[in-house]
């Protein structure tokens, strides 16, 4: 469903991402995992087309790495992005119905319907700011937004920032669910832990490059991982 191949991202002289290539399938959690700085977000942004990027970008078998970004979305692309960026003024039905503004009335009405029954937390809070809620209860709201398109392939980015402990399992199981839902999913992470938990495959990133890949157990037993991003010396 989503492939890259080569792909290159540079602001200026600076060169965040260097010659990467990944594959995330239909009905796939595939996490990409690495330290604060490592390339993780920029490969989103260029997936997007929110950053201009090198290489081959393919959706669904498409070859996207020149459309706009609108036209990328339109076509079953979706992201949330690190920090939530939802709109704290405004209601949780607002902020969905931003996600609607292409589509009919009654399309709209039955997508904000849908998340209302994947996320019934919003449908508590339907009417609050979404500034004033809390920060797990606006993460669920950006995923929500998100997936407002109908997206084939949904990027989440860094989507357990900040969060408890309790709320990370729970976004855990969301990406789950999603998954059995036929999405691709590509999922940028800081907590290894929870990534190589819920996703299939993995691909470590250092410094732009991916420096290791394959599927999630694998990659979670490996002692360098381990030591590198999950916190522990060795294999246990």
């Amino acid at each position: 469903m989503l492939q890259l191949d080569g792909v290159g991202v540079h602001y200026g002289p600076i060169r965040a991402v260097s010659d990467l290539s990944l594959v995330v399938k239909s009905g796939e959690v595939v996490a990409l995992v690495g330290a604060n700085g490592a390339g993780k977000s920029s490969t989103l942004h260029a997936v997007l087309g929110m950053a201009k990027s090198s290489g081959a970008i393919m959706l669904d078998g498409h070859d996207i790495s020149k459309w706009a970004v609108h036209h990328r979305i339109e076509n079953g692309l979706a992201l949330s992005p690190e920090g939530r960026h939802v709109f704290p003024e405004m209601s949780v039905l607002e902020n969905l119905e931003l996600g609607t503004v292409r589509r009919t009335a009654g399309v709209a009405k039955e997508l904000i319907e849908e998340m209302l029954t994947i996320f019934p937390r919003l449908r508590e809070r339907i009417d609050q700011r979404a500034g004033s809620m809390s920060g797990g209860e606006q993460q669920m709201l950006a995923i929500a937004r998100a997936l407002m398109s109908r997206p084939k392939a949904l990027m989440l980015d860094e989507p357990t920032l900040g969060l408890a402990p309790l709320i990370v399992d729970q976004i855990g199981e969301l990406v789950v669910s999603l998954k059995a839902r036929g999405l691709a999913i590509l999922l940028s992470e800081q907590n290894a832990e929870m990534a190589l938990e819920v996703a299939d495959r993995a691909y470590v990133i250092e410094s732009g490059r991916v420096v290791k890949s394959g599927d999630s157990k694998t990659i979670k037993s490996d002692p360098a991982v381990r030591a590198a991003y999950l916190g522990f010396e060795e294999n246990t």
